[in-house]
């Protein structure tokens, strides 16, 4: 049974077209995954699909009473809730119907007659549907949930207005979990989620019931949760069946099609045009040319097969610095309270170190204090000589500026053009460099922010999560500049995938507790 009807939806900003005639139907218990490169249009449509923005041309027809989660339309954080309460939250129609339940229990003994009996229909009728809604079992499904995603060791009496970004999404998307709609929109739900609540994520996908959208781009957690995968690319939609490894089979000899189909048609058009050419001019033939024009011009132009540009990240070292980076003696990590045991450790240059452990544990804590953008509760850290750090943070606010005037603010002797390459080399269009930031995709952002550090007078890196919303081609693009990168690097992943064949070391946070 169809859910959702899409029909020749388009969606424009300004002059740039997202994408056009889109049409699809969302079958009951379908799991898709929406797959494209970075800019393609994904979140866009997602938001199109919710009513939070309205298109531009299109229907979007939703079956009657669907049910439908929107991780972004959650935002009713406020100072006062618990973790705790926020999460039962899920359930507050349950909730109130067992107030009233108690309500109606504590009125009956004074009640008689024909009202008793109305009490006690009423009272019957609740507790049937607490029943058939499973709401005893509230408590355990919370627990189930928040223990799969790591929520639990925030603390559940925690106030949810001190939570961190990160830490905020994992709650947003546990209250969506538990409330079970119809249909789920997720946009990258992995990012904040280490390897243990990735992998619990996934079962819990692989079994739900109803139908999900999910973008990820995590090709092997697609793979495992989706049957059917939506690519979009040159504004288009195309739907396959199968996993993300089958789409990806399918989508090859889908190409090598077009790209015939394309070939074959500019030979005709070529024909055509050199017929008409010749022979226009020829009174005994100018017939026949007029004929061919006409066929010409009705002819359906199949675009050019062109692929998204792969980035091609370099990063230098500015200036050598001395053979230790920095030395932390007893140092004290956290805010207002230590976040573990006081700890030794030595960074030394050329080193490539990556920092794990459960998500919340304190890893970007750690890097910030590293980069004394918080201070240390107690110890020191003593650096070496010329040594650069540059920073990549994982949470960034995207401004009003276009890409090439953030850039430009940091690096104002460079002239536009080296600063349109800049961006060109990491896989930013012409379109691009020309938008807010806040207008781009978080994949071009953090483009954006890659250009920052191949600039940067730099000899150590510092990367909080740095693959968050980066396509498979950029993603690759990064792991192979780091590889060949001659100077130090501390990252922080939920991928280890992607950093453990060039890391030389990794620094378990877990076991300094």
């Amino acid at each position: 049974m169809s859910i959702l009807n899409v029909n020749n939806l388009s969606q424009m900003f300004g002059d740039k077209t997202v994408f056009r005639s889109i049409d699809f139907r969302l079958l009951k218990g379908e799991h898709v995954g929406l797959v494209g490169p970075n800019g393609a249009g994904k979140s866009t449509l997602l938001k199109v699909l919710t009513g939070e923005v309205i298109p531009g041309q299109g229907t979007v027809e939703w079956f009657p009473h669907i049910q439908k989660g929107y991780l972004e339309q959650h935002i009713d954080l406020n100072e006062g809730t618990t973790v705790r309460d926020y999460l039962r939250s899920a359930f507050v129609e349950l909730f109130e119907s067992e107030k009233e339940m108690i309500s109606i229990s504590s009125k009956m003994g004074s009640a008689g007659g024909e009202i008793l009996e109305s009490m006690l229909a009423r009272y019957a009728d609740l507790q049937e549907m607490l029943e058939a809604n499973d709401f005893y079992s509230t408590d355990a499904k919370i627990e189930e949930v928040a223990s799969g995603l790591g929520i639990n060791q925030l603390g559940y009496e925690t106030d949810v207005s001190k939570l961190s970004g990160g830490q905020r999404t994992k709650l947003l998307l546990a209250k969506l979990l538990l409330e079970k709609p119809d249909l789920l929109l997720l946009d990258e739900p992995t990012n904040y989620l280490d390897h243990l609540h990735i992998e619990w994520l996934k079962g819990y996908l692989q079994s739900y019931p109803n139908a999900f959208i999910l973008i990820s781009h995590d090709t092997s957690f697609l793979d495992r949760v989706v049957n059917i995968v939506y690519h979009l690319e040159h504004q288009t939609l195309t739907r396959y069946v199968g996993n993300y490894r089958q789409f990806e089979e399918a989508y090859k000899l889908r190409r090598q099609q077009i790209y015939q189909a394309y070939a074959k048609q500019q030979e005709e058009i070529k024909k055509l045009e050199t017929y008409i050419q010749k022979n226009k001019a020829r009174a005994s033939t100018a017939k026949q040319a007029k004929s061919r024009e006409k066929k010409l011009e009705k002819i359906d132009r199949i675009d050019k097969p062109v692929s998204s540009p792969r980035p091609h990240l370099a990063f230098n070292v500015s200036v050598e610095p001395t053979s230790v980076i920095f030395e932390a003696e007893n140092l004290s990590i956290g805010y207002e309270e230590p976040l573990f045991p006081p700890v030794d450790f030595k960074l030394r240059r050329g080193e490539k170190v990556a920092i794990t452990g459960y998500n919340g544990i304190g890893k970007s804590t750690t890097l910030k204090t590293l980069l004394g953008k918080i201070n240390a509760l107690g110890g020191r850290i003593h650096y070496g000589q010329r040594v650069l750090p540059a920073y990549f943070e994982q949470e960034w606010a995207a401004g009003e500026r276009t890409a090439i005037e953030e850039i430009w603010s940091v690096y104002p002797l460079m002239s536009q053009k080296e600063i349109r390459q800049a961006l060109a080399r990491c896989g930013l269009r012409s379109e691009h460099i020309f938008q807010p930031l806040n207008a781009l995709s978080g994949g071009e952002q953090s483009k954006v922010r890659l250009c920052h550090l191949m600039l940067a007078k730099s000899n150590w890196l510092v990367l909080d999560e740095p693959t968050n919303h980066l396509d498979g081609k950029s993603k690759e693009a990064l792991k192979e500049a780091l590889e060949t990168y001659r100077g130090t690097v501390i990252v922080v992943s939920h991928e280890s995938e992607f950093y453990e064949s060039w890391i030389t070391s990794a620094w378990d946070v877990e076991e300094w507790r």
